[in-house]
């Protein structure tokens, strides 16, 4: 029987909710599921504002025009990290300056951060991978000293935290995804958090294609009208209503998940001892949700021969991310600052094990023994 890389998992109320939202005879974006949603996040994650959108990539260019970056303003970001991060500012004019990651958590290593900071530089773009929060005590003290602003790609990070705060309501903004890869899901669709108070009236202004609509339905304004530039943003309400039933659920969702993940991590270990790989590494201030569970080959083992074993046995595994400095598009538009050996080497030996709600004890079996069989 074939073990999926990933099944995306409904908790019971979804196909209900958006039968209401049916009912409610409003099926366009801002109704009252996105409402429930937005004060949910608010209240959860204890942000400003919340506002949905129809992925993080969009949460990501609403950030980027709300920083309104210009051409040739630089934002210092990771490499490894997914197209998003990087095309969200890009398609403002922006330059992403790539800087290198840790070996064990691969995020942003944040002392190589200040030497890469120009005149030009606009903001900061932690990426919390697998859901592990960066250092971002450090990251916000560079971020205030030198007057940058931070923006938490924070995709892989919802019912995550660093010292007790929820990833993405640390940094001016944080972007999340509810892609049916990650752990709480509607499809398709994402959230701007804002933090930063002062961004809220522009980010509504932004999200609304440009127009004061929001302020208009509050009654703060007799019309709307184009106030700047914006774009369409909003998910429609089927979107926010399945996505509702899952964020009343995320507190399972996270346990389940946290169980499975754990389960991986006490079984590999002899591996580990063994030399063949390296298991995540969860720092003692983050908290994580259990997005993914990856491992780290040590340079002895053929991963395209692991992967090839995965598959002869109906076991989808894959690699991450190629990174962003190393793509065509990412010598185009960007730059780097450093020699990127780290990313450069993980990337490279990391691969991504089966893990979603439902996967057996007998299934992750079956993953740990490939993999040793393979390896060894």
């Amino acid at each position: 029987m074939i073990i999926p890389f990933n099944k995306p998992y409904m908790s019971g109320r979804e196909l209900d909710y958006i039968s209401e939202a049916h009912s409610n005879g409003m099926l366009a974006g801002d109704g009252p599921f996105t409402k429930r949603c937005q004060a949910w996040l608010e209240a959860r994650m204890k942000c400003n504002k919340a506002l949905l959108t129809h992925s993080c990539t969009a949460a990501l260019e609403m950030a980027a025009l709300l920083l309104d970056i210009q051409p040739g303003d630089e934002i210092i970001m990771p490499s490894y990290t997914f197209v998003s991060t990087a095309n969200a500012f890009v398609l403002r004019g922006g330059v992403p300056v790539f800087i290198d990651i840790h070996p064990d958590t691969l995020n942003l290593d944040e002392r190589l951060i200040e030497a890469a900071v120009t005149p030009r530089t606009k903001a900061i773009v932690p990426v919390h991978y697998a859901g592990v929060g960066c250092e971002m005590d450090t990251i916000m003290s560079i971020a205030r000293r030198l007057g940058l602003k931070v923006v938490e790609d924070a995709a892989q990070g919802v019912m995550s935290s660093y010292k007790g705060q929820a990833l993405g309501s640390i940094g001016d903004l944080g972007a999340y995804s509810f892609h049916e890869t990650k752990n709480v899901i509607s499809g398709e669709g994402g959230a701007l958090l804002i933090n930063d108070a002062n961004l809220i009236l522009r980010a509504e202004i932004i999200r609304e294609k440009g127009t004061d609509r929001s302020s208009f339905f509050r009654g703060e304004v007799n019309k709307y009208t184009w106030q700047e530039v914006g774009s369409s943003f909003l998910p429609g309400e089927l979107i926010a209503a399945f996505l509702y039933a899952q964020l009343e659920d995320a507190d399972r969702i996270t346990t389940e998940r946290i169980a499975r993940w754990k389960r991986y991590h006490e079984s590999l270990e002899q591996l580990e001892a063994y030399g063949i790989l390296k298991r995540p590494v969860i720092p003692d201030q983050c908290e994580h949700n259990a997005h993914m569970y990856y491992v780290l080959l040590e340079p002895q083992i053929d991963r395209e021969k692991l992967l090839n074993a995965f598959k002869q046995n109906e076991i989808w595994s894959v690699f991450h991310y190629v990174p962003l400095h190393s793509s065509p598009a990412g010598k185009r538009y960007g730059r780097t600052h450093g020699d990127l050996k780290v990313t450069n080497r993980q990337s490279e030996r990391l691969i991504r094990l089966p893990l979603w709600i439902g996967l057996s004890d007998e299934q992750q079996d079956k993953v740990v023994k490939v993999l040793k069989n393979a390896s060894t």
